[in-house]
């Protein structure tokens, strides 16, 4: 069986190590690829870059996507999968701490499956990456993509 690997993109640290505490904590012991900025995560999506020589087997079954990003922001990454014919399917779901209504329509329009807000309590945020695990890893059904 595939490795189920989820590319999270996010420019925060406190919130990279708290994702993956999270993740810890709720027995979630999937490979996660890290992308700091718009760049690098379309850089992985597309083994462009950094990523050049990275096998396109290895892609991710879930893309958890900051908005607030340096250098391409989260919507301008989201847009640019959308279009592509790889990974037009792959399910992204937007985790972030914006509380803007325009993010929250601006990100359904262009294709996001899901958009959580990330939760102020550890806890509440550990919760969170659980029901996200538990959905989008063993629940949901995604096409394979090419």
């Amino acid at each position: 069986m595939k490795e189920k690997i989820i590319l999270l993109v996010e420019d925060n640290p406190d919130d990279v190590e708290l994702t993956m505490r999270a993740f810890k904590k709720n027995n979630i012991a999937n490979r996660i690829v890290v992308a700091k900025d718009g760049v690098e995560a379309l850089d992985y999506l597309f083994c462009t870059g950094q990523y050049a020589g990275r096998d396109k087997k290895d892609s991710p079954v879930v893309v958890l996507l900051d908005l607030k990003l340096p250098k391409v922001n989260g919507l301008e990454v989201l847009e640019r999968i959308r279009k592509h014919d790889a990974t037009k399917l792959l399910p992204v779901v937007i985790l972030t701490s914006s509380e803007e209504e325009r993010d929250l329509i601006q990100s359904y329009k262009l294709g996001a499956n899901s958009y959580v807000q990330k939760p102020v309590s550890f806890e509440e945020f550990v919760k969170a990456v659980k029901q996200l695990g538990l959905y989008w890893l063993v629940l949901n059904r995604s096409p394979e993509l090419a």
